[in-house]
């Protein structure tokens, strides 16, 4: 009787234990899927802001980004500059490109009566520029990404989570906050607003609608430096052909969380980021980068204006 009492308490141990072990594993993959999915979100909020005021596709978005994040990467390996300081080189360097950009891809073709595929078209060849300039000057090899100011983990209970992945979700989040504050509060993101919501009457009221675009694109590619900055920690590499996938994935949460809606992009990153690293703990790595495009023929089907985009807008 003592030993079936001993086998049984042993079992119902190693019961509980292996569905512990499994309840600390999954919340580990939320924890890193919200990390990445964070990421995602800074990149699709700078689609989101183009297309919202231009009406366009900047698919020039992940190299611009790319390219900003590794030239500060390497200020940090080649001249040994700190990491607060490679997040304002990658903020400038992005910027600038965002602002060459408007300059010879978006502003000629503003005003012309062209066809809608013209502006998309410009911005591929400009990304096609970029990626043959970062492999000239950077090659086309990986480079690691120094994370030691934020090793470490810290323990809650059965899970434990990196301090690098703490740092990332929280200036991915205080960002997106901040922004959608400073959008929906002050004077120039309300001109922004209006500006997407119809550039003419915009005109009418005052508004200079030409350095608003120029603002806004120079925005959203400042703020794709920093998700660029935020996915080296993630990652621990950066390689310049991770702008086209990255800019795909982008487009996937832009779609997932509704054209031009801000939140939605932010929310619809994190979904993605959840949903993508919970099918390579629980499926196959291979499938990482299709369940992105996956999504994005689910939710055309089922709900074609996004998740948290409005019918009108579809």
């Amino acid at each position: 009787m003592r030993k079936d009492c001993l086998r049984f308490a042993k079992y119902d141990s190693d019961t509980h234990g292996g569905r512990g072990r499994i309840a600390a594993m999954f919340w580990q993959q939320v924890i890193n899927g919200l990390t990445v999915g964070s990421t995602y979100s800074l990149i699709a909020v700078g689609y989101t802001l183009i297309f919202g005021v231009l009406g366009m596709i900047n698919m020039a978005h992940g190299q611009i980004f790319i390219f900003g994040a590794i030239t500060a990467l390497l200020t940090m390996t080649e001249l040994g500059w700190p990491l607060w300081l490679a997040f304002i080189i990658s903020v400038v360097v992005s910027s600038i490109l965002g602002w060459i950009l408007e300059l010879t891809a978006f502003k000629p073709l503003r005003k012309k009566d062209v066809p809608h595929l013209a502006p998309l078209i410009s911005t591929i060849g400009f990304a096609t520029v970029l990626d043959d300039l970062m492999i000239k000057l950077f090659g086309a090899d990986s480079r690691a990404f120094p994370t030691e100011p934020f090793g470490g983990r810290v323990t809650f209970g059965p899970v434990q989570i990196r301090v690098v992945d703490f740092v990332i979700l929280g200036v991915a989040l205080l960002l997106m906050i901040v922004l959608h504050l400073w959008i929906e509060r002050t004077k120039l993101g309300k001109a922004i607003r209006a500006t997407s919501e119809n550039i003419d009457t915009a005109e009418i009221l005052g508004i200079p609608t030409d350095r608003v675009i120029v603002f806004t694109v120079v925005l959203a590619s400042g703020l794709g430096g920093i998700a660029g900055i935020l996915l080296g920690l993630a990652y621990g590499a950066l390689m310049p052909s991770m702008g086209l996938t990255l800019g795909f994935k982008g487009l996937a949460v832009l779609v997932l969380g509704g054209l031009g809606n801000v939140p939605g992009a932010m929310l619809g990153g994190l979904i993605l980021g959840v949903v993508e690293v919970l099918s390579v703990a629980y499926g196959q790595s291979t499938y990482r980068d299709a369940v992105a495009f996956l999504m994005i023929m689910i939710i055309f089907f089922i709900r074609p204006q996004g998740l948290f985009g409005s019918q009108e807008k579809a």
